[in-house]
């Protein structure tokens, strides 16, 4: 029997070459580490570039302030529509409300009763009244009737002791005439308190009308301030007491208020042609006119206050919603002395900046930034006026940068109108 031989050689084991799972993690290993170059260089060269940031830019627009023959817009102000005909209408006398006739949106009319307390004691103190003038009358003709009798009595005496001293004695005749003269007296009493009873009854009429709630002039209801059942007074007196019943407005009186900063307040003028634009409608403008500048200005914020009245009526324009007014310039005004007035430049008050205490703008020119210096005005209804640095046409930065750097790399996404 043979016995095979077996070539024991071929057993070692090749401790150079690495598993499989080894080789698997060097690879992943690898491509991650070039991975991670692959990005560090690509930041490397943004940051080298200076990347593109995505702003929004305004182009500046200069106003000839009229001289074209065209109108122009010289300050432009933002304030609320308000009515100048309105009203807190309250009761005139404190008592418990017992009807009210109107809500919001109510047309209503002078004159006409939109409300009214509970009046039972004042309708009895009428009725006491009208009684106690019937009384007064009635005693009068009491003693309007004894006057006469006593008055024709007195003369009957008198004409016979002129025809005979005998018949009647001058004390009778004198004691007749005294009666007659105090009826007189009881009668011009009793007149008297007919004035008193007449008055009596004005007042106890009045007081029960003062129980009635008029609208004051012919409007429309804008709130209820008080409910069926409150007790309202002509002043509030604290605790469940209402003072006024409604509010109410002339609608046709309506006009915007504005603030216009003390700065500008020289280019305001009465009679001055204004185009209003409502926040709730920003694609309408409505004509305005200028009815009054306020002869003070408010000292904590610089600015006067400007009322324009709204030519173009409308039911959309409503009380209180919030308005912007453009001051326009008339083409016919005289440019001053030396040839056409400078343009003036109006830009958001967002593009002006402020620069270790001076007044810059960032220019957008070729996809980058150019820091620019700038005379800006005050802030006028988030607009400044360019007083100097501007030209006109240029392009400037609204937004999308905090902190804008000269050079930057930039993309207009928006442009503000």
């Amino acid at each position: 029997m043979t016995t095979p031989t077996h070539d024991l050689s071929k057993l070692r084991i090749d401790r150079d070459a690495p598993p499989p799972a080894v080789r698997r993690a060097l690879w992943r290993n690898a491509g991650l580490a070039a991975g991670a170059l692959a990005l560090i260089a690509i930041v490397a060269l943004l940051a080298r570039r200076g990347g593109v940031v995505p702003v929004q830019v305004v182009t500046v627009a200069a106003s000839d302030g009229g001289a074209s023959g065209g109108a122009a817009t010289s300050v432009t102000a933002n304030g609320y529509v308000v009515a100048r005909t309105r009203a807190s209408v309250s009761a005139k006398v404190a008592g418990r409300l017992a009807y009210l006739g109107v809500s919001e949106g109510s047309f209503v009319r002078k004159g006409e009763v939109i409300a009214r307390l509970e009046n039972a004691d004042y309708a009895a103190q009428v009725t006491q009244a009208e009684a106690n003038l019937a009384n007064a009358r009635a005693q009068l003709i009491e003693a309007v009737a004894e006057r006469d009798q006593l008055q024709r009595e007195a003369r009957r005496l008198r004409d016979i002791r002129a025809q005979s001293a005998q018949l009647v004695s001058q004390q009778d005749v004198d004691a007749t005439e005294s009666r007659a003269a105090q009826a007189d007296a009881r009668a011009q009493a009793a007149e008297a308190r007919i004035q008193a009873a007449e008055a009596g009854l004005r007042f106890a009429r009045a007081s029960f009308e003062n129980t009635l709630i008029h609208a004051p002039f012919t409007g429309t209801v804008l709130r209820k301030e008080a409910e069926v059942g409150e007790v309202v007074a002509p002043s509030v007196g604290g605790g469940l007491t209402r003072g006024a019943v409604v509010t109410l407005a002339d609608l046709g009186t309506l006009e915007v208020e504005v603030d216009v900063n003390e700065a500008y307040i020289a280019r305001v003028r009465h009679g001055q042609p204004a185009r209003i634009t409502l926040d709730a409608y920003p694609d309408t403008a409505f004509r305005g006119r200028v009815r009054q500048v306020v002869p003070t200005a408010d000292r904590q914020r610089a600015t006067v206050q400007v009322k324009v009245s709204i030519l173009d009526r409308d039911p959309r324009i409503l009380p209180e919603m919030g308005a912007r007014v453009d001051f326009l310039e008339s083409g016919a005004e005289r440019p001053p002395a030396g040839g056409a007035p400078a343009p003036r430049i109006r830009v958001p008050a967002a593009a002006v900046r402020e620069d270790q205490g001076q007044a810059v703008v960032w220019l957008v020119r070729d996809g980058r930034l150019e820091r620019r210096a700038v005379q800006a005005g005050p802030v006028s209804a988030d607009f400044r006026e360019i007083r100097a640095g501007l030209a006109g046409g240029e392009l400037l930065l609204v937004g999308g940068v905090d902190s804008p750097r000269p050079g930057m790399r930039v993309r207009v996404t928006t442009s503000s109108p």
